[in-house]
């Protein structure tokens, strides 16, 4: 099997490969080559092929027909506060990159079996304005550009497995902690700040008040799910998209958390500073209707402690995800 992860130099896409080289195999299929993808790699574990550049860029695309993937896994992509403030990168890196590369794999394949692409979606597609519970049948209405791309991306990586050029899996993201300290783009970054904060005994001022919801998972816990994703059977689902299980937290929750779990006292390293729009959008997400993703082995990372140790945890540690 030959397996390629976009985005490898990001956030998740760091741990979706860890975890992969760790593994060694992918449904039981052993990876004969592991491959790694972006416009900057640092250093990478022992065999990995690395392809950097511009993932929209001819000469990329060229190396990535050239290695014919039997499994994709696409996380590259400009992040959401950054994609609102710049449409037109996000047209050309969420957009138009993603469906060139989705085309790059469909036409390098020679068997009678299509590449497999799962694809790192968003919540974001639901957008703000939520029912009393997120269900699959909830209207899918996102509000920002980084949403809409991501939804197009869903709807056509359905559309090319419909017509069997793809076997495409859409995995819709939720906040996921704890990124590192350096600037994301992303409004939801004092959710991983929060992480880092409380447990060096620092201050932190929130733009939520105590009590906003969210929906949480480490990274280490997503790229467990999105490695499991690619051994789905899709079944007839036209759609091939599911939200991931979630844990569904207050910040109050968290710190209580994090307060327990590192021997600090959280509240009073917390400030809440709410911001109506950054709460209205990361502060009141209703309960979740997961009931299928878990239905298909997909795992939320079981209890607010069990979140705040796994999302400290980096990603090349070998203990278990």
């Amino acid at each position: 099997m030959r397996v390629l992860v976009t985005g490898a130099g990001g956030f998740i896409g760091a741990h979706v490969l860890a975890l992969l080289h760790r593994q060694g195999q992918v449904g039981g299929r052993r990876i004969a080559v592991l491959a790694a993808a972006d416009q900057r790699l640092g250093a990478l574990p022992a065999g990995v092929v690395a392809l950097e550049g511009d993932l929209g860029s001819a000469d990329v695309l060229t190396r990535i027909a050239a290695l014919a993937p039997d499994v994709c896994f696409h996380l590259a992509a400009v992040s959401g506060g950054a994609a609102e403030a710049d449409p037109a990168l996000s047209r050309r890196v969420n957009l138009d990159a993603t469906l060139d590369l989705f085309d790059t794999l469909a036409d390098a394949c020679t068997g009678s079996t299509p590449p497999m692409v799962v694809y790192a979606s968003t919540i974001a597609v639901y957008g703000s304005a939520l029912p009393d519970v997120v269900t699959p049948h909830t209207p899918l209405r996102p509000p920002l550009v980084y949403g809409a791309h991501k939804l197009a991306c869903e709807v056509l990586l359905a559309d090319l497995s419909r017509r069997g050029r793809l076997d495409g899996r859409s995995l819709r993201l939720p906040g996921i902690v704890a990124r590192p300290r350096a600037p994301s783009g992303l409004v939801s970054a004092f959710m991983s700040e929060l992480l880092h904060a409380l447990p060096a005994g620092e201050p932190v001022t929130l733009p939520v008040g105590p009590q906003a919801t969210a929906w949480w998972m480490s990274a280490r816990r997503c790229a467990w799910n999105l490695v499991h994703a690619a051994t789905l059977p899709v079944g007839d689902d036209p759609a091939r998209a599911w939200p991931l299980p979630v844990l569904r937290l207050s910040m109050d929750e968290v710190v209580q958390a994090l307060s327990a779990e590192f021997g600090v006292d959280g509240p009073a390293l917390v400030r809440h500073a709410p911001q109506p729009d950054v709460e209205a959008v990361f502060g009141r997400y209703p309960p979740l209707d997961d009931r299928i993703s878990r239905a298909l082995g997909l795992r939320d990372d079981g209890d607010a402690r069990a979140l705040v140790r796994r999302a400290l945890t980096p990603a090349g540690d070998p203990d278990e995800f």
